[in-house]
């Protein structure tokens, strides 16, 4: 019997090892298929060669060898996950294949891994349905977030009652779903992220009974009627976010027993009634954003007894009454919007406090009194805007001189005195608005130094004396609106070097003298100088440009007579203009022919040396010049096409720094080409060509490694001597401005509700979703383009800026570049 008990021991060991070996086989060939399947930026793959599997970087095993977890987060891959995973692996317990880029569908084989206790698939470009997740009966944690997957809404979920965080934040492309009754069946749940992924319908009460959740987020999404006063019973409950829905009727006092609560976020709803009181005692409450709602009554007096809250905005509501005057005292608050209700009284004098404030933006109210002096103490203030108001008296000496300020917007009162010195000392002062109110005094020589200047509005108010000529220093000036005061001399020369400036208004004052010939540089931006004192003859390029109706109400100027062109308001000069400038026509005439004359000597002479070199040249460039390329995406073109597209017929319009060509593919595909200005045989490089290379390499580098569908897909990249080529998507329906002002196609509101949608989107993942983020600081309507469904892609990041931290003094930036446009009065820019 001895015999048999060893050989059937002995056939058990080498069946056990036959299995493990098979085993551990199995894993090795999911790695190299793997491997075979998919294609990385980085060097993480090739880190695998000669190591064992457990030593692979991102893989982990338990004690006998077989692999648990499975960590590939922002590895930059791409191609095919191998779909049977779990056939090789099934021992898997975590899988996290986050930020990638892979193509085709979810893997729906995942859900055969009875283990998995933890799937993370966050912006992974995944399509398709989801398939049953029911078997995952271990799962614990589900982030299928920042996806496109399609079809129904996997309510299988419903049956993994282990789970503990459940996030599906921004995945829109859904069907149209409802949180179901028995969502509650998920007592462990302590995460659920929903937010814009397609929900609509009432949010089911029996959520009150998962009272398990540390954070529930709902937003942007299409949930109408009320909000559940079930939701009080969730007494762990930090955060709750239900902002841009569709919700009505009263917020639910029930809310105030949420005692843990940190963060609520109700704003763009149809909310109505009062702020509850209960809400505003909640003990640990830091954030409290209910704007873009109906809500009415008088501003809630308990908010300022908190000693947690730094968010506070309510903009965009009825609230009325006085905002208590010791409101900031207890709490160190960093941003505050009451913005567009009817609150009235004295502003709140202690509001900076706490010392941390960043953000006041109290406009379209009906404050009065004046403006605090300690106002003039909120050192980290970043945007001040109390517009639209009724406050009067003098403007603190120190508030212009806030040192950390990029905003500061007192337009639409009554304030009198003059403008304080002291702006010079504004090193951070992006934008100055003071129009419409009653300011005298002349306008300080001072703000020259304040170079961050990008928009100075101080129309409508009683400033007199000369236009410093010191303003001529604020190189990065697109906006000058000095119209309706009473401002005498003459214009300053400087002006013509601002070569920013977008839109210049000195209308209605009493300037006299000539227009400087100068100003001329600046068209074809817009220039009013209407309705002054202004005398002489009317320069040619404001007649060649056709805009003399900016120049009406100036009595004393007139048309040289050899120029035909001339206004019909205004008369002729008298012909001592017309010689003299008969004189200097000619005097400019001969030099400028014997400067020529000179430079063709030259250039023949130069030709002639270099004769050689340029046959050469010309040989090489014949058969097809050497160029550089760098790819993004996976080519399926032949470069030769890109170049043999590049024709006249070709072109499809014209950026700042060249033309853009259509080209179509010889695999049916359609390309945008975008070419860049050559700078070969050039001796020295210009500003505007540093400006240009400078612009390539972020736009570059910006979209190379971008991935989201609101984002203009950039292919590759040409670079050579003769050009820069950058290869994008083609865009059939162009961009969105000329879709609005073009005329040649009518975009109903579903269309432009999705354009606005989508490009909210495309920003958003810019600016919280990248690390490092990124702020584009051009966006218009020619800079979104369309694609052949209207959905929008933000393109052209040429003057993007990338921020290296965030919070604090990076939250903003104290250069405005790009076009000159729309701002939102309420804009709150707080990184965490």
């Amino acid at each position: 019997m001895a015999p048999q008990k060893v050989m059937i021991l002995v056939i058990f060991f080498l069946t056990m090892s036959s299995f493990c070996q098979g085993t551990i086989n199995d894993q090795s060939q999911f790695f190299a298929l793997l491997k075979k399947s998919v294609s990385t930026g980085n060097s993480s793959l090739s880190d695998w060669d000669g190591k064992p599997i457990c030593n692979y970087s991102g893989v982990g095993c338990d004690d006998q060898g077989n692999v648990t977890k499975i960590d590939l987060s922002g590895w930059s891959l791409s191609g095919l996950f191998p779909h049977d995973v779990c056939s090789f692996l099934p021992g898997l317990r975590i899988l996290r294949l986050s930020h990638n880029n892979f193509q085709g569908t979810f893997p729906s084989s995942i859900s055969n891994c009875s283990l998995l206790e933890e799937l993370n698939m966050v912006s992974t470009s995944f399509t398709g349905p989801l398939p049953d997740f029911s078997p995952l009966q271990s799962l614990r944690l589900l982030n299928l977030s920042y996806n496109h997957f399609t079809g129904e809404f996997p309510l299988s979920i419903i049956n993994l009652t282990n789970l503990e965080l459940l996030d599906f934040n921004e995945n829109h492309d859904f069907n149209p779903w409802q949180l179901p009754e028995n969502i509650s069946r998920l007592t462990k749940l302590r995460w659920m992220i929903l937010t814009s992924c397609k929900l609509l319908g009432r949010i089911p009460a029996s959520i009150g009974n998962m009272t398990a959740l540390v954070d529930l987020e709902l937003s942007e999404n299409r949930l109408t009627g009320r909000i559940p006063r079930e939701l009080g019973q969730l007494k762990k409950l930090k955060m709750l976010e239900l902002y841009y829905n569709q919700l009505e009727g009263e917020i639910p006092e029930e809310l105030g027993n949420l005692t843990e609560l940190v963060d609520l976020d109700m704003s763009v709803n149809r909310l109505t009634g009062k702020v509850p009181e209960s809400i505003c005692r909640l003990p640990k409450l830091q954030v409290l954003q209910i704007y873009n709602n109906t809500l009415s009554g008088d501003f809630p007096a308990s908010l300022a007894n908190s000693t947690t809250l730094t968010i506070l905005s309510l903009y965009d509501n009825y609230l009325t009454g006085e905002v208590a005057q010791n409101f900031g005292v207890s709490s160190a608050l960093l941003a505050l919007d009451l913005s567009e209700n009817e609150l009235s009284g004295q502003l709140p004098a202690q509001l900076c406090h706490g010392g941390k404030l960043m953000y006041i933006l109290l406009l379209q109210n009906i404050f009065s009194g004046e403006l605090p002096e300690s106002y003039a103490k909120c050192e980290n203030l970043i945007r001040f805007r109390v517009s639209y108001n009724l406050l009067e008296g003098r403007i603190p000496e120190m508030l212009l001189a806030l040192p950390h300020a990029s905003i500061i917007d007192l337009s639409y009162n009554n304030l009198t005195g003059s403008i304080p010195t002291t702006i010079g000392n504004a090193k951070n002062l992006s934008e100055l608005f003071m129009q419409s109110n009653r300011l005298s005094g002349t306008l300080p020589p001072e703000i020259s130094t304040t170079s961050s200047l990008v928009k100075i509005d101080l129309s409508n108010n009683l400033l007199s004396g000369p236009i410093p000529s010191e303003i001529g220093n604020l190189k990065r000036l697109n906006l000058l609106i000095l119209q309706g005061n009473k401002l005498t001399s003459y214009i300053p020369e400087t002006l013509s070097s601002l070569n920013s400036l977008n839109y210049l208004d000195l209308s209605s004052n009493f300037l006299m003298g000539k227009i400087p010939e100068s100003l001329g540089e600046l068209l074809p931006n817009s220039m009013n100088f209407s309705n002054n004192l202004l005398s002489g003859p009317v320069p040619p390029l404001f007649i060649k440009e056709g805009v003399l109706e900016s120049l009406s109400g100036n009595p004393g100027l007139c048309v040289p007579s050899f120029l035909s062109s001339s206004g019909k308001d205004f008369p002729l000069c008298p012909q001592s203009y017309d010689r003299k400038k008969r004189n200097l026509i000619w005097v400019i005439g001969i030099s400028l022919g014997l400067v020529i004359l000179g430079l063709v000597l030259f250039l023949k002479r130069w030709f002639r040396n270099k004769r050689t070199a340029m046959e050469h040249e010309d040989s090489l460039s014949s058969s097809f010049f050497t160029y550089d390329v760098k790819s993004f995406h996976c080519l399926s073109f032949d470069e030769r096409e890109i170049f043999e597209a590049m024709i006249e017929k070709n072109i499809v319009g014209y950026g700042g720094s060249g033309a853009v060509y259509r080209a179509d593919l010889s695999n049916g595909g359609v390309v945008a080409v975008k070419k860049l200005w050559s700078h070969k045989h050039k001796h020295s490089v210009s500003e505007n060509q540093l400006v240009l290379d400078s612009e390539l390499k972020t736009e570059v580098e910006t979209l190379g490694n971008i991935r989201h569908n609101n984002i203009v897909k950039l292919y590759c990249y040409f670079s050579s001597l003769d050009c820069s080529l950058l290869v994008y998507q083609y865009m059939p329906n162009g961009n969105l401005g000329d879709a609005l002002h073009g005329g040649k196609v009518l975009l109903d509101w579903p269309i432009r509700h999705r354009i606005a949608l989508g490009i909210a989107q495309g920003l958003a993942y810019l600016h919280h979703d990248l690390l490092p983020p990124i702020i584009h600081r051009d966006i218009k309507t020619t800079n979104i383009l369309l694609d052949v469904d209207y959905q929008p892609k933000v393109a052209d990041f040429g003057i993007a800026k990338v921020l290296q931290a965030t919070g604090g003094k990076d939250c903003t930036t104290t250069v405005i570049a790009g076009t000159y446009g729309y701002l939102a009065p309420g804009i709150i820019c707080i990184f965490f």
